[in-house]
């Protein structure tokens, strides 16, 4: 019965998709009947762009975690700073749907693409355009990445947990002290963002039968889940649950942005208290392609202006004293790497490119122990911790784009993974790639699977997931780290070896590993840490 279940839900999809491709989503960009329907449903985000000025003290590329906390405290140090961010700035509204959703999506959930295959495994298609996500493909995985103002903050599903000392000098080797990190960087940055973890009115209503099961399941194979601290606001949900609000992430919205402003993003924060010092603007719509050190020591940055629709509207080169990267683990590493290939910055050194992993991600789907309707509110109330074989986090999750009963209970897996791979640079073509190892990939889904299936067998799960093949999907990571290592690349602050005045402010700084928990707490701690030691050193 379960089985069919989720067959009937997937048909659905495909169904649906393959409607979408009859009617016209399958074509590019150009599609007018799209572009207009993208027009009509969010306005703002074809509004006239503004330009960045020529010349900045600082430029923030990237609007992303690292990003947002480099702008604000720049900011508030007196200098005047321009973030660059490629993608769109999105409104947040009560009942519009701003954005799309995973069940049924369409261009505003994606960056240039016309097809996507997520977790559920049922193929999409629909317009191009400049929506949220950016699906990179390289040799043996896929990297989810940001297109937004707001960057990774618009569509995680907003767990923010801090790791256990022993993971966390285990991945950085002694280079940053966790205790600092512990007493100062990381209560910043959860009062900033003000994280929080389930409260029980919430965990208790319909939409998160899920994470009571999930959680009832662990207990019986012997594990104490641990609460998750998350982003979300919870008064928001509360408005969902009362019908005082369009249902978002109450309803497995979360991957392609929550369109009432459920998850307390970066607009709300950082970038918001950057601008309103009055010495920060924030350009949407301006995508970086190149970088330099021009021979006076200003940093030379090749910008191209973009329509929604993905149209150049217009190239320039603006300067400015301080560069800091915050385009996220693959649009740092690529700016950088490329640099060093053509010469623009000639004394970056040879760890330029290297020290990149997944974060251990692997999606893992298990049979739930009896039908109770569950819903799929996305907020991660839980998770456990398992070093049976490879030290191993799971979080429970929730199935995206499916809101109803599938008989299967989410968890997103995080393994303690060593390996690494570096980013190469193809002359012919001018582009940077990486490929990723499949043997590595296999070995990381059958530690987590394990875990998993343990956890199923002894809580008597009604369906075994993984002989239909819907128990794991590690061919994605959403957590790419690494490229620009901290105390290799860089100093052990961000300051890049060989060119002063450059600095890595994101995930492109964290070998490969958070230690078996979600990146985006400790991304913006070290940015925290690192910006303030910047910022009062003068360099």
């Amino acid at each position: 019965m379960r089985r069919r279940a989720l067959f009937k839900a997937a048909g659905t999809a495909a169904l649906l998709g393959a409607v979408g491709s009859m009617t016209g989503t399958g074509a590019a960009s150009a599609d007018p009947m799209w572009e207009a329907l993208f027009h009509a449903w969010v306005p703002e985000i074809f509004a006239p762009i503004p330009d960045p000025p020529e010349h900045s003290p600082a430029i923030v590329v990237g609007s992303g975690f690292g990003a947002a906390v480099s702008a604000l405290r720049l900011a508030e140090a007196g200098v005047a700073t321009t973030v660059l961010e490629r993608g769109s700035r999105w409104p947040n509204d009560p009942w519009r749907e701003i954005f799309t959703g995973d069940d049924l999506p369409d261009g505003r959930g994606f960056w240039h693409r016309t097809n996507f295959t997520g977790v559920t495994k049922v193929p999409m298609h629909f317009a191009s355009f400049g929506g949220v996500l950016d699906c990179t493909e390289y040799p043996g995985i896929d990297v989810w990445r940001a297109a937004a103002v707001g960057g990774g903050s618009v569509i995680f599903s907003g767990a923010m947990i801090a790791p256990e000392r022993r993971f966390f000098d285990h991945v950085f080797g002694g280079g940053v002290d966790y205790g600092e990190m512990e007493r100062v960087y990381y209560p910043r940055v959860r009062q900033m963002l003000r994280l929080s973890p389930m409260p029980a009115d919430i965990y208790n209503s319909s939409p998160f039968a899920h994470s009571r099961a999930w959680d009832d399941q662990v207990r019986k194979a012997g594990y104490q889940p641990q609460a998750n601290d998350s982003i979300f606001n919870w008064d928001i949900l509360r408005a969902e649950l009362a019908g005082a609000s369009r249902a978002s992430a109450t309803a497995a919205r979360s991957n392609l942005g929550n369109s009432n402003g459920a998850k307390f993003d970066l607009n709300q924060n950082y970038l918001a208290y950057a601008q309103g010092t009055g010495r920060c603007g924030v350009f949407p719509g301006h995508r970086v392609d190149a970088i330099a050190q021009e021979s006076g020591g200003r940093y030379a940055v090749t910008v191209a202006k973009l329509s929604p629709t993905g149209d150049v509207l217009s190239t320039r080169t603006l300067t400015c004293d301080r560069l800091f990267l915050g385009a996220g683990s693959i649009g740092t590493s690529e700016l950088l790497v490329r640099a060093q290939a053509t010469g623009a910055l000639p004394n970056l050194n040879e760890h330029v490119g290297d020290g990149w992993g997944t974060n251990g991600d692997v999606v893992l789907a298990r049979g739930a122990s009896a039908l109770a309707g569950q819903g799929q509110g996305v907020p991660s109330a839980s998770r456990i911790f398992d070093e049976s074989a490879v030290p191993l986090t799971l979080e429970s999750w929730y199935i995206p784009g499916i809101p109803f009963e599938t008989g299967a209970l989410a968890s997103l897996g995080m393994v303690l993974d060593s390996t690494r791979t570096r980013f190469g640079y193809d002359r012919a073509t001018n582009r940077v790639g990486l490929s990723w190892s499949v043997k590595n990939r296999d070995e990381t889904v059958a530690l987590a699977r394990a875990v998993d299936h343990r956890i199923a067998e002894r809580a008597d799960a009604l369906v075994e997931y993984s002989a239909l093949g819907y128990d794991a999907n590690a061919l994605f990571t959403a957590h790419p780290l690494g490229g620009a290592v901290l105390g290799r690349a860089t100093d052990g602050y961000g300051r890049v070896h060989g060119h002063p005045g450059l600095y890595v402010m994101d995930g492109a700084a964290i070998p490969g590993s958070t230690g078996t928990v979600n990146p985006s707490l400790t991304i913006a701690a070290l940015a925290e840490r690192n910006i303030e030691a910047i910022v009062r050193t003068g360099r």
